[in-house]
């Protein structure tokens, strides 16, 4: 039985493979003995520790040599996650090598340095899985650079605009959320080595370079300060994941939207075998849009727990530190799970332009009161040809009457003469936009 939603058969489908590959147990317990190995490298460089101890240590740590049963009931028993590891990780090593590892180091320095790496690889995935959705949505706006569509605000007709330029806006955003992840993985996931509370008091004036040394092996930035009560460059990042994951849901709610039957104006991809409801069998629900909202919601909903954990007593606090050790990996799966079901929607989108024309012209006019408010303003004012306008667009929705004719027939009108109205000539710069923001990148 599984209880977790990672692993459940019902759920599992929800979340990147590859992302829980990363954080899976045994890559976790690779992680820390990566970082064991890379500073006994670093130590051994520097003088720290012999030499002739690093290939001894470095061959121990691998995952494959350990008993991870015994490692779940000897963790259980000591209540301590990683001291058990260490005591395999000696027996691997044999002496005099078991001497010398995790010199001067402390557990928190282990987790906090694998998490940087799993980080890295998870936000690694997340990158190239956003460059797909941007991708998909700059050649669907280009192609839908002229599609006219109602722009709505407050779910009402606003001004006519171009699927395009929408699409546009929405991969605005993706691109300003993966450069805010890009910039920040690096000082965000730092290697930590300050041993007991991250003054180097252990490896004494060494301490500082040997941090160095082991953060040029594993390819991160040095912490320099690697006080353990820290965790905002952290947070910052995810801070930065949870804002991804707002813009993801805006987008797929945009689609359930778009996709009711009053609507119909786009469709997420359909395969025969994908079932809306099981008793109404003409259901074909936008799931994957939901999927993805829901996601955004497990997703935001752990935010507080990152931001909760900053909050660290004195020099180390593990009830804080515990929490961040399960919300990291949660998250760090759900965002590349955001990444990859948001690509899915955006990759499988199909559009129903002649719906979009159609729902542009429900409203016999109106959409375009604004182009006729411009054209009259030179004529009667703004302040007089607005009043003038509202009178004729009440009179439109409340009695049916084409906006042009109401318009016609109002009082003002008398001696002016008609506006034009072509609801394809007033969308503004949603074309020229979408070209330029997609056409030369």
């Amino acid at each position: 039985m599984t209880a977790g939603m990672f692993d459940s058969f019902i759920t599992r489908h929800w979340f990147s493979a590859e992302a829980k590959e990363i954080w899976s147990d045994l890559q976790t317990l690779q992680a820390w003995l990566d970082v064991e190995a890379a500073l006994a490298q670093a130590q051994g460089h520097l003088g720290v520790i012999p030499a002739d101890m690093v290939p001894v240590i470095a061959e121990a740590c691998r995952h494959e040599h350990f008993d991870t049963e015994r490692l779940s009931r000897d963790i259980a028993h000591a209540q301590h996650p990683f001291v058990p590891v260490l005591r395999q990780l000696e027996e691997f090593a044999g002496e005099p090598a078991a001497g010398f590892i995790h010199w001067g180091a402390t557990t928190q320095n282990i987790f906090d340095t694998s998490m940087a790496l799993q980080m890295r690889r998870t936000q690694a995935l997340i990158d190239t899985t956003l460059s797909a959705a941007e991708t998909s949505l700059s050649e669907l706006a280009l192609a839908h650079r002229d599609t006219l569509q109602a722009g709505r605000t407050h779910g009402q007709h606003a001004l006519p605009m171009t699927f395009g330029f929408k699409l546009t806006g929405w991969l605005e955003e993706i691109r300003r959320d993966r450069q805010r992840l890009r910039d920040r993985i690096r000082p965000s996931f730092v290697a930590c080595l300050g041993g007991a509370i991250g003054t180097f008091a252990a490896m004494g004036d060494k301490g500082p370079a040997v941090e160095a040394e082991m953060a040029t092996i594993l390819d991160l930035e040095p912490a320099v300060l690697p006080m353990r009560s820290s965790f905002d460059r952290a947070s910052d990042y995810f801070c930065a994941m949870a804002l991804l994951a707002k813009t993801a849901e805006k987008i797929a709610q945009d689609v359930v939207f778009m996709q009711r039957t009053e609507i119909g104006e786009v469709e997420e991809a359909f395969h025969m075998g994908k079932v809306g409801s099981s008793t109404m069998a003409q259901k074909r629900n936008p799931s994957t849009a939901l999927l993805l909202i829901s996601l955004c919601g497990l997703l935001s909903a752990r935010l507080p727990l990152i931001l909760g954990s900053m909050v660290r007593m004195d020099e180390g606090d593990s009830s804080a530190t515990n929490v961040a050790d399960v919300a990291v990996p949660e998250i760090a799966i759900l965002g590349a799970s955001v990444a990859e079901t948001l690509a899915r929607l955006v990759a499988g989108l199909v559009v129903h332009v002649d719906a979009m024309k159609r729902n542009v012209e429900i409203t016999n006019g109106l959409i375009v009161s604004e182009a006729a408010m411009m054209q009259l303003s030179d004529r009667l004012g703004r302040h007089k040809a607005h009043h003038m306008l509202y009178e004729a667009a009440q009179r439109s929705v409340m009695t049916g009457t084409p906006f042009t004719q109401a318009i016609a027939e109002h009082p003002e009108m008398a001696g002016h003469d008609m506006v034009t109205l072509d609801i394809a000539d007033y969308t503004g710069q949603s074309a020229a936009l979408t070209v330029r923001l997609n056409g030369a990148r």
